[in-house]
């Protein structure tokens, strides 16, 4: 017998090898109830299906292919990537310790300084690109419950070795949660490098067209305690996405592979057309030659770099705003992973604390042609 397994963009394409044997549908359909019916003895007529708080047939889809993607037992979906940080972190209990990158995507970090002082959890932060460092948040505490991990991050794209801070976390006894989001699991699988958990925004590259809200965990051991109470959290707390939010984004998954190894490709060349540029003084992407961690990056992001980048121009904020006003293709606004190109001065939607540089564009590539978005980049930079 053939042990032979389809490649995961052949499993998304299609959509984990759907068919509707009673109607011979190759497309997954969407249910939208919010309840299901019982027999004549109050049974479950189909005992998965009770409450769409609980589950839903939608969501199954979806969180099947999202597991296999990265090599997890089980995925969970949430109403939002952030619904999803919060049920890990509402799990934990009073007076445990955390370490977080000092380093992340601003709504993460803000979010749980704010809930950790509230309920009495305590928080140590780290340079997300030092190992070291992560060491160092652990020294003064006998117990740790969580370390928390975003690389490459966002928006400065620091790449930690996920490896190491899989060695880190378990001889603390902690578990060990990557937020693969920027990176998506086309690239990177913190699964098979020792992460316990990894989160996504579904919102961006899982999902890929901006028209979903929606949040993923996926665990490498479905019977963990851990896994346990965050499945209990989730439902109770009720934070899951609708039926239909489901549906989209099993729908945005079966692109996932032409979208974003083509983003990717494209952002690859526009940093190398960044870095030559006179207007530009400094481009962040781990697939430069020039990034700090580009080895580690090669390491641990097999086949392309993500569809993130950053760059800062000549001059200060105003030069900044000037080259993102000055785009006529490129859409300045909030999110990454979507089809289309946005850029953003991240500097005017982060407060001061995070010392973010005033001359600082986050770009999240989108599948354009690569001359147009050039084209447009460079009129904008060279009217400077």
């Amino acid at each position: 017998m053939s042990t032979y397994k389809n490649h995961p963009s052949t499993l998304v394409a299609k959509a984990d090898d759907f068919l509707d044997t009673t109607t011979g549908a190759i497309v997954p359909p969407i249910h939208p109830s919010t309840t299901f019916a019982r027999d004549d003895r109050y049974q479950p007529i189909n005992s998965a299906n009770i409450y769409t708080r609980d589950c839903n047939p939608t969501f199954l889809t979806a969180e099947r292919v999202i597991a296999e993607l990265e090599h997890g037992e089980e995925c969970a979906l949430f109403a939002s990537g952030m619904a999803a940080v919060a049920c890990i972190f509402y799990t934990l209990p009073t007076g445990a310790h955390v370490v977080i990158p000092d380093s992340m995507y601003w709504g993460v970090l803000s979010w749980a300084r704010t809930y950790c002082e509230r309920v009495g959890i305590l928080i140590s932060e780290y340079d997300p690109a030092s190992i070291e460092s992560l060491e160092d948040a652990l020294v003064d505490h006998a117990k740790t419950s969580l370390i928390w991990v975003e690389t490459p991050s966002n928006p400065m794209m620091s790449v930690t070795d996920i490896s190491a801070a899989a060695r880190v976390a378990n001889k603390a006894g902690a578990l060990l949660v990557v937020d693969n989001t920027t990176a998506t699991p086309v690239f990177t699988r913190p699964l098979e490098l020792g992460a316990h958990i990894v989160m996504h925004s579904a919102t961006k590259s899982l999902n890929g067209h901006s028209d979903v809200l929606a949040g993923a965990l996926i665990t490498a051991d479905a019977n963990s305690a851990s896994w346990q109470l965050i499945k209990q959290e989730r439902s109770g707390a009720g934070a899951l996405p609708g039926s239909f939010e489901a549906w989209l984004l099993q729908r945005g998954l079966r692109t996932l592979y032409v979208r974003v190894e083509r983003a990717a490709k494209t952002t690859l060349r526009i940093a190398e057309q960044l870095e030559a540029h006179p207007a530009v003084s400094r481009v962040l992407y781990p697939g430069l030659a020039s990034h700090p961690a580009h080895g580690l990056s090669k390491q641990q992001m097999i086949g392309g770099f993500g569809s993130l980048l950053s760059f800062e121009v000549v001059g200060g904020k105003t030069e900044a705003l000037a080259v993102a006003g000055a785009l006529r293709l490129i859409v300045s606004g909030t999110s990454l992973g979507g089809v289309e190109t946005l850029i953003e001065h991240r500097h005017s939607v982060e407060p001061p604390e995070t010392q973010l540089p005033e001359n600082l564009l986050r770009l999240a590539v989108g599948i354009e042609d690569p001359d147009d978005l050039w084209r447009d980049l460079n009129q904008a930079l060279s009217a400077l």
